[in-house]
């Protein structure tokens, strides 16, 4: 099988990677994350408007340039490499799948928005009681009249405080745990200021996330995407295709990791020469690059098989994400000892970039979610 990128896809990746090298600035990011807005909107601009990547998976009848996953995991390998904390994979992947597959006026035209950089959509599935099993949905969602009344929790909706719009889960007829039933809808966050409580909080890798409270809010009937209690499917897909795109994000930041390390023990001088000649540590980051490699090929994998059966996408997906979380929590704590106490200050790269491999293992379903997934699917 030929693995090589086409012409377009060569571009794409090359002209992301300048514009990160040139304009993505790690310590301006940093401060914005920890103490400003949370993110750069004038980045995400660029994204939109001189880059066009947030459209770049998207068809073209809905703005987009009519890629597909390989483009949208060449981006969040890139985007991981530079540590980017704007939220790409929650909008132009997670929500933006879940949009198109949606379709009608109202999804069609965010759509346009989201491609367009104007519209951050961000989704909420998780509740305190559903763990890693997003069909576990207690929020309900009840016909009055015209409209939809919503009610329930929702915990760790992540890029909600930068987004314009979420994009909620809600039970509209079943049993709790059942996949049918399941209803998405939408809610401009700038028009429910009452009966809807925002808590907004910090993540542990600078990222930003909500909880939110629904207390009986009111929506018009075009805030139903798609068929009512036939949302499944669409977010078990969304699920897998922001876990491939967190797996390429963290191959992306693997790599950084791991070119750091190497330059480090160059530089670093114990007992009148560099570190990096001992065989001991080079073994260590031999292993690393072993590790990033395997990474990068089960995410590879399980991005060509997105557009599979479920099966055999899930397999795929899961097959990528514990082969990435394992090699993940590896390399950042290898990356941290060779750095020695250093690796843990905020004053080295390598600190952020750590953080990041540790969240990631976690987010879309944990490393061992997905290695029982996996043992399931496979004894079928």
């Amino acid at each position: 099988m030929d693995f090589k990128l086409n012409d377009e896809q060569e571009l794409l990746r090359s002209g992301l990677t300048r514009f990160l090298a040139t304009r993505y600035d790690l310590e301006k990011s940093r401060a914005a994350a920890k103490t400003g807005l949370g993110w750069q909107p004038e980045i995400w601009r660029a994204f939109a408007e001189e880059l066009g990547i947030l459209g770049a998976a998207l068809p073209e009848e809905n703005g987009g340039i009519g890629g597909g996953p390989v483009e949208m995991m060449l981006i969040a390998e890139a985007l991981g490499h530079a540590l980017v904390v704007e939220p790409y994979v929650d909008t132009a992947v997670v929500a933006a799948g879940l949009l198109l597959r949606a379709g009608g006026d109202t999804a069609t035209a965010l759509l346009e928005e989201i491609v367009a950089g104007t519209a951050i959509v961000s989704l909420a599935a998780t509740e305190p009681t559903s763990g890693e099993f997003w069909q576990d949905v207690t929020t309900s969602a009840t016909r009055d009249g015209d409209s939809w009344v919503l009610r329930g929790q929702k915990i760790v909706s992540a890029s909600t405080p930068l987004a314009s719009h979420v994009l909620v889960t809600a039970r509209t007829s079943g049993e709790r745990a059942d996949a049918e039933g399941i209803s998405l809808f939408l809610v401009e966050l700038g028009s429910a200021a009452t009966d809807i409580e925002l808590h907004h909080y910090r993540t542990v890798d600078d990222r930003r996330a909500s909880d939110i409270v629904f207390d009986g809010l009111r929506l018009p009937s075009t805030a139903l995407l798609g068929a009512e209690g036939g949302a499944w499917p669409s977010i078990a897909l969304a699920r897998d295709e922001g876990a491939a795109a967190i797996c390429a994000e963290a191959v992306g930041c693997m790599r950084k990791v791991l070119a750091d390390t190497v330059e480090y023990c160059k530089q670093r001088q114990q007992f009148g020469q560099s570190i990096g000649s001992f065989q001991v540590l080079q073994h260590r980051m031999v292993d690393m690059y072993m590790e990033v490699e395997q990474s990068a090929a089960a995410v590879l994998l399980a991005v060509l098989k997105l557009d599979s059966d479920d099966v055999t996408r899930a397999r795929a997906v899961s097959a990528a994400k514990a082969t990435v979380g394992r090699a993940a929590q590896f390399v950042g704590q290898q990356a941290v000892q060779l750095h020695g106490g250093m690796g843990m200050t905020e004053e080295l790269a390598i600190g952020h970039y750590f953080k990041r491999l540790t969240a990631l293992q976690f987010e879309f379903g944990s490393t061992d979610h997905h290695v029982t997934r996996y043992a399931r699917l496979t004894n079928r």
